[in-house]
């Protein structure tokens, strides 16, 4: 494993071979997103996004009761309307940056994943869960909604009424539920998160960068489209790959029966 770079106080960039593991690190507050972290956040999703090296990001926590328990609401208690409305854009780059990053994204989540925390794990593409986790978007419940793309990304994982229903109620949701719900991916065993998020990240970073990358750019954007629209999306991120260095690598270490040496371009 690499050294850590740090973004301000409380966010860590770790690397572990062609896996980014982005760490959420202000556990005194239980990783509550303050102004400050949510700069951090997006400061380091902006060099991760330009990293060439970086295929697979695995968002973690170091605290060891929750993965994040969402905004700051001590801090955003102490501001004017005038001040709220100035921290937005560095609240929302925070959200986006994790949502809009290029590479396949992996959520640890154990203990508590509420509000913005639950919203950092559903911007990642896929959310590996051990049976602390518990999960939802409360925000109706202190007066506000899930501001952090928790009403668009919400349903596009379980529907539009399931997503109403959690939404509407404000309740948390324990594990064992939020697997059979599709709120979560994967359930592991209790403390395991993080160990197997990295392993999945690194299984998945041993396949082309550039095929990855545009197999995330077709599933995300072909989303929600109609099919011949997605199709049309699909045929535009096959031909980005059909001439790279990546696809004749791949197709000649098929050929040699050896592992691909992934040029990444």
């Amino acid at each position: 494993m690499g050294g850590e770079q740090r973004y301000g106080e409380f966010v860590g960039v770790r690397r572990h071979g062609y896996v980014a593991e982005l760490v959420l690190d202000r556990p005194k507050a239980m990783n509550a997103v303050s102004t400050e972290m949510a700069r951090s956040i997006g400061a380091a999703c902006a060099a991760l996004a330009d990293d060439r090296d970086a295929r697979v990001v695995v968002l973690t926590s170091t605290h060891e009761r929750a993965f994040c328990v969402g905004a700051d609401l001590k801090e955003r208690n102490s501001f004017s309307d005038a001040e709220l409305v100035r921290q937005r854009p560095t609240a929302r780059a925070a959200y986006t940056g994790v949502l809009e990053l290029p590479m396949p994204t992996i959520a640890a989540v154990h203990g508590f994943a509420l509000g913005g925390g639950f919203e950092l794990a559903l911007a990642c593409d896929l959310i590996v869960a051990d049976p602390t986790a518990v999960v939802g978007l409360p925000e109706v419940s202190v007066g506000v909604i899930p501001g952090g793309g928790g009403t668009q990304l919400l349903p596009r994982r379980v529907g539009a009424a399931r997503a109403a229903e959690l939404v509407f109620t404000a309740r948390r949701v324990e594990a064992g539920e939020a697997r059979e719900l599709g709120l979560v991916d994967q359930l592991v065993g209790e403390g395991d998160d993080r160990t197997e998020a990295l392993e999945l990240g690194a299984r998945i970073a041993g396949n082309s960068p550039v095929g990855l990358r545009a197999a995330k750019r077709a599933l995300r954007l072909g989303h929600g489209l109609d099919l011949r629209a997605g199709l049309e999306v699909e045929d535009a991120a096959w031909r980005s790959v059909a001439f790279s260095g990546d696809r004749a690598e791949g197709v000649a270490a098929f050929n040699e029966k050896r592992k691909p040496q992934w040029p990444g371009e």
